[in-house]
């Protein structure tokens, strides 16, 4: 009789551990930043043309196309990733937190965000511009931007920028997102929209847009865009060895051609790996 009872209550036990073995195998898949697991979270732009954006038909941009890839490498298929909206003001906090594995988003790497969180690449080198009305002919160099209304977005560095070293009276205008920006600069709310020229020109080769708005044309720093993950993570090491690849066998080309070759964007070539120009 006894033997029968430690028998079932070994088989309860045993029951119970493989239970938990296997609720652990099915978390530690869900959540793998390696590889080969069930899915990977990626947070891009939403809002971005040209760079990451959400539409009717799914995410497109040269960050979806530069991460997609990514993720093949670390063993995701596309319908293996989850895409998540990541605002400027957000990044770090996603990445510490890890609510994503890690973050293609025009990403600037600078000494201040270097210290919250690692950068894989760059993987394209950038420059800051400004955004204006196709009629307006007054703002012909950044000192031009003094006493005009500037806009940028929230926790992007781009408007302080301008305001710190070339227009110190520039009024500057901080909205949630640049679309909101655009739709600013569209009703004469701002006089110029500023970020990297990549961005912009994705906005201005809108069918919508197109004769609208126009570039100024200024290279006024360098934005060296690089992929984030969280401190200490051992896939930047795994990512960067994907972005040497994606230039290597034309893949990284190819995506510039698709989604800036129609704004007639003249790019940097594909910088090397860790080489951030300042």
């Amino acid at each position: 009789m006894k033997l029968r009872k430690v028998t079932a209550a070994s088989a309860v036990l045993l029951s119970l551990s493989v239970a938990a073995t296997a609720c652990g195998g099915d978390k530690k898949d869900d959540n793998s930043s390696s590889g080969g697991g069930k899915k990977i979270t990626i947070g891009i732009k939403f809002d971005q043309p040209g760079i990451g954006q959400k539409t009717p038909q799914g995410y497109a941009g040269f960050d979806v196309d530069v991460a997609t890839y990514v993720a093949k490498k670390l063993g995701y298929g596309a319908d293996q990733i989850e895409w998540k909206e990541s605002k400027s003001a957000d990044r770090e906090t996603m990445l510490q937190r890890g609510d994503v594995q890690f973050i293609a988003a025009s990403y600037s790497i600078t000494p201040e965000r270097q210290q919250k969180v690692d950068f894989a690449g760059p993987y394209l080198l950038a420059h800051q511009d400004v955004l204006i009305r196709a009629d307006d002919n007054k703002i012909k160099s950044p000192s031009d931007l003094n006493s005009k209304k500037l806009c940028s977005v929230t926790g992007s560095t781009s408007a302080q920028n301008v305001h710190d070293k070339l227009a110190p009276k520039a009024r500057l205008q901080e909205y949630p997102t640049y679309s909101a920006c655009l739709t600013g600069l569209q009703n004469e709310a701002i006089d110029a929209l500023t970020t990297d020229d990549s961005i912009l020109a994705g906005y201005a080769a809108q069918s919508q847009f197109k004769g609208k708005f126009k570039l100024g044309g200024f290279k006024m720093t360098n934005e060296n865009y690089g992929i984030g993950v969280k401190k200490g993570s051992d896939l930047k090491a795994k990512i960067n060895k994907a972005l040497e690849s994606m230039v290597s066998d034309g893949s990284w080309e190819a995506a510039v051609k698709k989604n800036f070759g129609p704004a007639n964007y003249k790019n940097e070539p594909a910088p090397k790996i860790g080489d951030i120009k300042s």
